[in-house]
Protein backbone atom coordinates (compact mmCIF):
# COMPACT_ATOMS: atom_id res chain seq x y z
CA UNK A 1 0.00 0.00 0.00
CA UNK A 2 3.04 1.88 0.84
CA UNK A 3 6.23 2.19 -0.92
CA UNK A 4 8.47 0.19 1.49
CA UNK A 5 11.53 2.47 1.22
CA UNK A 6 9.51 5.13 2.28
CA UNK A 7 7.62 3.91 5.63
CA UNK A 8 9.58 1.43 7.47
CA UNK A 9 8.25 0.13 11.40
CA UNK A 10 9.74 2.59 14.20
CA UNK A 11 8.09 0.35 17.14
CA UNK A 12 7.07 -2.51 17.90
CA UNK A 13 3.53 -3.37 19.07
CA UNK A 14 1.77 -6.21 20.73
CA UNK A 15 -2.41 -5.60 20.40
CA UNK A 16 -4.63 -7.05 23.24
CA UNK A 17 -8.19 -6.35 23.32
CA UNK A 18 -11.46 -7.85 23.57
CA UNK A 19 -12.81 -8.62 20.09
CA UNK A 20 -15.91 -10.34 20.62
CA UNK A 21 -17.34 -7.84 22.79
CA UNK A 22 -17.98 -3.61 21.55
CA UNK A 23 -17.03 -3.58 17.57
CA UNK A 24 -14.57 -0.45 18.20
CA UNK A 25 -11.64 -2.83 18.44
CA UNK A 26 -12.03 -3.84 15.36
CA UNK A 27 -11.90 -0.47 14.00
CA UNK A 28 -8.65 -0.34 15.94
CA UNK A 29 -7.26 -3.73 14.73
CA UNK A 30 -7.69 -3.09 10.90
CA UNK A 31 -6.20 0.60 11.51
CA UNK A 32 -3.29 -0.53 13.35
CA UNK A 33 -2.96 -3.88 10.37
CA UNK A 34 -3.17 -1.06 7.65
CA UNK A 35 -0.29 1.20 9.43
CA UNK A 36 3.29 0.60 8.20
CA UNK A 37 5.37 2.51 10.76
CA UNK A 38 4.17 -0.21 13.33
CA UNK A 39 5.65 -3.70 13.82
CA UNK A 40 2.95 -5.53 14.92
CA UNK A 41 4.31 -8.41 17.43
CA UNK A 42 0.99 -10.24 18.48
CA UNK A 43 -2.37 -9.94 18.70
CA UNK A 44 -4.30 -10.87 21.54
CA UNK A 45 -8.15 -11.51 22.48
CA UNK A 46 -8.63 -11.18 25.89
CA UNK A 47 -11.76 -11.91 27.80
CA UNK A 48 -14.99 -9.80 29.06
CA UNK A 49 -16.40 -9.25 32.05
CA UNK A 50 -18.48 -12.16 33.24
CA UNK A 51 -22.15 -11.89 31.63
CA UNK A 52 -21.32 -9.21 29.19
CA UNK A 53 -24.49 -8.43 26.99
CA UNK A 54 -22.43 -8.12 23.72
CA UNK A 55 -20.84 -11.92 24.25
CA UNK A 56 -22.02 -13.59 27.81
CA UNK A 57 -20.29 -17.15 27.39
CA UNK A 58 -18.10 -17.97 29.07
CA UNK A 59 -14.84 -18.10 26.36
CA UNK A 60 -15.00 -14.45 25.78
CA UNK A 61 -11.25 -14.39 25.00
CA UNK A 62 -11.59 -17.72 23.06
CA UNK A 63 -14.28 -15.86 20.87
CA UNK A 64 -12.02 -12.93 20.86
CA UNK A 65 -9.40 -14.77 18.81
CA UNK A 66 -11.82 -16.21 16.35
CA UNK A 67 -12.75 -12.39 15.41
CA UNK A 68 -9.22 -11.91 15.16
CA UNK A 69 -8.63 -14.40 12.80
CA UNK A 70 -11.69 -13.94 11.01
CA UNK A 71 -10.57 -9.92 10.17
CA UNK A 72 -7.18 -11.31 8.86
CA UNK A 73 -8.76 -13.77 6.65
CA UNK A 74 -11.24 -11.05 5.04
CA UNK A 75 -7.68 -8.85 4.57
CA UNK A 76 -5.76 -11.72 3.03
CA UNK A 77 -3.37 -11.53 6.20
CA UNK A 78 -4.51 -14.86 7.40
CA UNK A 79 -0.96 -16.09 8.20
CA UNK A 80 1.41 -12.84 8.94
CA UNK A 81 0.50 -12.43 12.31
CA UNK A 82 0.88 -14.23 15.69
CA UNK A 83 -2.31 -14.39 17.27
CA UNK A 84 -2.92 -15.10 21.02
CA UNK A 85 -5.69 -16.22 23.45
CA UNK A 86 -5.60 -14.67 26.72
CA UNK A 87 -7.20 -15.91 29.68
CA UNK A 88 -10.77 -16.23 29.66
CA UNK A 89 -10.77 -15.41 33.25
CA UNK A 90 -9.87 -11.95 35.97
CA UNK A 91 -7.47 -12.53 38.15
CA UNK A 92 -8.21 -14.24 41.52
CA UNK A 93 -6.15 -12.20 43.18
CA UNK A 94 -2.48 -9.52 42.49
CA UNK A 95 -0.32 -12.09 43.23
CA UNK A 96 -0.77 -15.14 41.19
CA UNK A 97 -0.89 -14.93 37.29
CA UNK A 98 -3.70 -16.45 34.61
CA UNK A 99 -1.11 -18.24 32.78
CA UNK A 100 -1.90 -18.41 29.07
CA UNK A 101 -0.21 -17.89 25.76
CA UNK A 102 -0.74 -14.39 25.30
CA UNK A 103 1.29 -13.89 28.38
CA UNK A 104 4.43 -15.65 27.49
CA UNK A 105 3.99 -13.95 24.14
CA UNK A 106 4.33 -10.65 26.37
CA UNK A 107 7.31 -11.80 28.25
CA UNK A 108 8.74 -13.65 25.34
CA UNK A 109 8.28 -10.36 23.14
CA UNK A 110 9.76 -7.91 25.84
CA UNK A 111 12.97 -9.93 27.00
CA UNK A 112 14.17 -9.60 23.23
CA UNK A 113 17.56 -8.29 22.89
CA UNK A 114 18.10 -8.33 18.97
CA UNK A 115 16.40 -5.12 18.33
CA UNK A 116 16.37 -1.66 19.42
CA UNK A 117 12.98 -0.38 18.49
CA UNK A 118 10.43 0.36 21.20
CA UNK A 119 8.03 -1.87 22.32
CA UNK A 120 4.34 -0.66 22.97
CA UNK A 121 1.78 -3.04 24.40
CA UNK A 122 -1.73 -1.48 23.73
CA UNK A 123 -4.73 -2.33 25.08
CA UNK A 124 -8.36 -1.78 24.43
CA UNK A 125 -10.04 -3.96 27.17
CA UNK A 126 -8.67 -5.23 30.84
CA UNK A 127 -5.41 -5.47 31.95
CA UNK A 128 -5.31 -9.33 32.57
CA UNK A 129 -3.08 -10.90 30.34
CA UNK A 130 -0.38 -7.75 31.17
CA UNK A 131 -0.97 -8.08 34.42
CA UNK A 132 -0.01 -12.22 34.23
CA UNK A 133 3.08 -11.26 32.73
CA UNK A 134 4.12 -8.71 34.79
CA UNK A 135 3.52 -11.26 37.92
CA UNK A 136 5.35 -14.02 35.98
CA UNK A 137 8.57 -11.51 34.86
CA UNK A 138 8.62 -8.42 36.78
CA UNK A 139 11.84 -7.24 35.24
CA UNK A 140 9.58 -6.98 32.01
CA UNK A 141 8.31 -3.57 33.64
CA UNK A 142 11.12 -1.69 32.16
CA UNK A 143 11.55 -2.70 28.70
CA UNK A 144 7.62 -1.99 27.15
CA UNK A 145 5.69 0.84 27.63
CA UNK A 146 1.80 0.24 28.58
CA UNK A 147 -1.33 2.72 26.26
CA UNK A 148 -4.53 1.61 27.75
CA UNK A 149 -7.67 2.55 27.04
CA UNK A 150 -9.84 2.51 30.59
CA UNK A 151 -10.59 3.98 33.88
CA UNK A 152 -12.70 6.70 35.24
CA UNK A 153 -12.33 10.43 34.91
CA UNK A 154 -9.69 12.33 37.02
CA UNK A 155 -11.81 14.55 38.56
CA UNK A 156 -9.55 17.54 38.65
CA UNK A 157 -9.18 17.07 34.97
CA UNK A 158 -12.76 16.54 33.27
CA UNK A 159 -16.23 15.95 34.56
CA UNK A 160 -17.97 12.42 34.24
CA UNK A 161 -20.80 12.20 31.56
CA UNK A 162 -24.12 12.35 32.42
CA UNK A 163 -25.77 8.83 34.13
CA UNK A 164 -22.23 7.65 34.43
CA UNK A 165 -21.24 4.45 36.76
CA UNK A 166 -18.09 5.14 39.12
CA UNK A 167 -16.88 2.06 37.72
CA UNK A 168 -15.59 2.21 34.12
CA UNK A 169 -16.02 -0.15 31.20
CA UNK A 170 -12.73 -1.61 30.83
CA UNK A 171 -11.09 -1.15 34.71
CA UNK A 172 -14.10 -3.17 35.20
CA UNK A 173 -12.84 -6.53 33.31
CA UNK A 174 -10.60 -7.10 35.91
CA UNK A 175 -9.96 -4.64 38.73
CA UNK A 176 -7.64 -7.04 40.33
CA UNK A 177 -5.17 -6.78 37.00
CA UNK A 178 -5.34 -2.79 36.97
CA UNK A 179 -4.46 -2.99 40.77
CA UNK A 180 -1.00 -5.04 39.47
CA UNK A 181 -0.05 -3.06 36.96
CA UNK A 182 -0.98 0.44 38.84
CA UNK A 183 -0.14 -0.32 42.16
CA UNK A 184 2.16 -3.16 42.15
CA UNK A 185 4.43 -2.67 38.86
CA UNK A 186 6.65 0.31 37.79
CA UNK A 187 5.74 -0.13 34.33
CA UNK A 188 5.66 3.19 31.78
CA UNK A 189 1.67 4.15 30.95
CA UNK A 190 0.26 6.30 28.68
CA UNK A 191 -3.55 6.05 29.72
CA UNK A 192 -6.60 7.29 28.10
CA UNK A 193 -9.09 7.60 30.63
CA UNK A 194 -13.14 7.24 29.88
CA UNK A 195 -13.04 11.21 29.75
CA UNK A 196 -11.07 11.33 26.57
CA UNK A 197 -11.50 8.26 24.72
CA UNK A 198 -14.98 9.18 24.72
CA UNK A 199 -14.28 12.22 22.16
CA UNK A 200 -13.46 9.63 19.81
CA UNK A 201 -16.72 9.84 17.60
CA UNK A 202 -17.70 8.54 14.13
CA UNK A 203 -20.54 9.81 12.25
CA UNK A 204 -23.02 7.19 10.79
CA UNK A 205 -22.39 9.24 7.72
CA UNK A 206 -19.00 8.78 7.46
CA UNK A 207 -19.30 5.38 8.12
CA UNK A 208 -21.87 5.03 5.02
CA UNK A 209 -20.12 6.97 3.03
CA UNK A 210 -16.16 6.04 3.75
CA UNK A 211 -16.15 2.99 5.22
CA UNK A 212 -18.92 0.74 4.51
CA UNK A 213 -18.26 0.62 0.57
CA UNK A 214 -14.37 0.17 1.08
CA UNK A 215 -14.36 -3.66 -0.32
CA UNK A 216 -15.26 -6.56 2.52
CA UNK A 217 -13.29 -5.19 5.30
CA UNK A 218 -15.37 -2.05 5.07
CA UNK A 219 -18.42 -3.88 5.06
CA UNK A 220 -17.71 -5.76 7.70
CA UNK A 221 -16.43 -2.87 10.22
CA UNK A 222 -19.73 -0.92 9.03
CA UNK A 223 -22.26 -3.97 9.50
CA UNK A 224 -20.99 -4.38 13.34
CA UNK A 225 -21.44 -1.54 14.06
CA UNK A 226 -24.82 -1.17 12.24
CA UNK A 227 -25.50 -4.39 14.49
CA UNK A 228 -25.33 -2.35 17.60
CA UNK A 229 -27.47 0.07 16.41
CA UNK A 230 -30.33 -2.54 15.58
CA UNK A 231 -29.95 -4.08 19.14
CA UNK A 232 -29.83 -0.69 20.49
CA UNK A 233 -33.37 -0.24 18.60
CA UNK A 234 -34.86 -3.44 19.62
CA UNK A 235 -34.14 -2.28 23.57
CA UNK A 236 -35.92 0.90 23.24
CA UNK A 237 -32.03 2.77 23.63
CA UNK A 238 -31.09 5.27 21.03
CA UNK A 239 -28.23 5.69 20.40
CA UNK A 240 -28.13 8.85 17.87
CA UNK A 241 -25.77 9.12 14.95
CA UNK A 242 -22.45 8.88 16.38
CA UNK A 243 -20.36 6.33 17.76
CA UNK A 244 -17.44 5.60 20.19
CA UNK A 245 -14.37 4.08 18.88
CA UNK A 246 -12.91 4.35 21.86
CA UNK A 247 -9.87 1.90 21.16
CA UNK A 248 -8.81 4.00 17.79
CA UNK A 249 -6.23 6.21 20.09
CA UNK A 250 -4.08 3.26 20.60
CA UNK A 251 -3.47 3.66 16.30
CA UNK A 252 -3.21 7.66 17.03
CA UNK A 253 -0.49 7.20 19.93
CA UNK A 254 1.59 4.57 18.00
CA UNK A 255 1.63 4.69 14.34
CA UNK A 256 0.64 8.31 13.69
CA UNK A 257 3.38 9.69 16.09
CA UNK A 258 5.62 13.00 14.85
CA UNK A 259 8.19 12.54 12.20
CA UNK A 260 11.05 14.63 14.04
CA UNK A 261 11.13 14.08 17.69
CA UNK A 262 8.97 11.37 17.22
CA UNK A 263 5.97 11.58 20.03
CA UNK A 264 1.81 12.09 19.46
CA UNK A 265 2.30 15.36 19.09
CA UNK A 266 -0.77 16.72 17.80
CA UNK A 267 -2.59 15.17 20.71
CA UNK A 268 -2.73 16.96 24.97
CA UNK A 269 -1.68 14.94 28.06
CA UNK A 270 -0.87 16.11 31.81
CA UNK A 271 2.19 13.90 33.74
CA UNK A 272 0.37 13.16 37.12
CA UNK A 273 1.79 10.32 39.55
CA UNK A 274 -0.13 6.94 38.72
CA UNK A 275 -2.88 6.33 41.20
CA UNK A 276 -3.83 3.55 43.53
CA UNK A 277 -6.71 1.79 42.54
CA UNK A 278 -8.73 0.31 44.95
CA UNK A 279 -11.05 -2.39 45.08
CA UNK A 280 -13.80 -0.47 43.75
CA UNK A 281 -12.38 0.81 40.65
CA UNK A 282 -11.69 4.35 42.30
CA UNK A 283 -8.77 6.11 42.25
CA UNK A 284 -6.94 6.76 45.67
CA UNK A 285 -3.90 9.06 45.72
CA UNK A 286 -0.55 7.95 45.66
CA UNK A 287 1.83 10.32 46.56
CA UNK A 288 4.85 8.12 46.12
CA UNK A 289 3.10 7.10 42.46
CA UNK A 290 5.66 7.05 39.34
CA UNK A 291 4.71 9.34 36.96
CA UNK A 292 2.45 8.56 34.22
CA UNK A 293 1.20 10.02 30.92
CA UNK A 294 -3.02 10.09 31.42
CA UNK A 295 -4.01 11.68 28.20
CA UNK A 296 -6.95 14.62 28.19
CA UNK A 297 -7.08 15.88 24.12
CA UNK A 298 -6.92 13.44 20.98
CA UNK A 299 -6.70 14.30 17.57
CA UNK A 300 -9.68 13.16 16.33
CA UNK A 301 -9.47 14.74 12.59
CA UNK A 302 -5.78 12.78 12.21
CA UNK A 303 -6.94 9.57 13.47
CA UNK A 304 -10.24 9.55 11.06
CA UNK A 305 -8.60 11.06 8.33
CA UNK A 306 -5.90 8.64 8.39
CA UNK A 307 -8.10 5.67 8.51
CA UNK A 308 -10.39 6.70 6.08
CA UNK A 309 -7.64 7.13 4.04
CA UNK A 310 -5.99 3.78 4.47
CA UNK A 311 -9.12 2.02 4.39
CA UNK A 312 -9.88 3.55 0.52
CA UNK A 313 -6.28 2.46 -0.38
CA UNK A 314 -6.35 -0.64 0.65
CA UNK A 315 -9.79 -0.65 -0.95
CA UNK A 316 -7.95 0.05 -4.09
CA UNK A 317 -5.03 -2.08 -3.88
CA UNK A 318 -7.07 -5.40 -4.04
Amino acid sequence: MFPDDLVKPRMRVIIDNDFSGDPDGLFQLVHHLLSPSVEIRAIIGSHLKAGDPFDPSDVTAANAKKKIEEVLALMNLGKNYPVYQGSNTALENDSVPRHSEAANAVIQEAMRNDTKLPLYVVCGAGLTDLASALLMKPEIASRLTLIWIGGPEYVELASPPPGYTSLEYNLGIDITAGQVVFNKSRVPVWQVPRSSYRQMLIPYSSLVLKVKGQGKIGAYLAGSLERVMKLAIQYNFNIGETYVIGDSPLVLLTALQSSFEADPSSSHYVLRPAPLINSQGLYEVNTTGRNIRVYTELDGHLLLEDFFSKLSLFSQAK
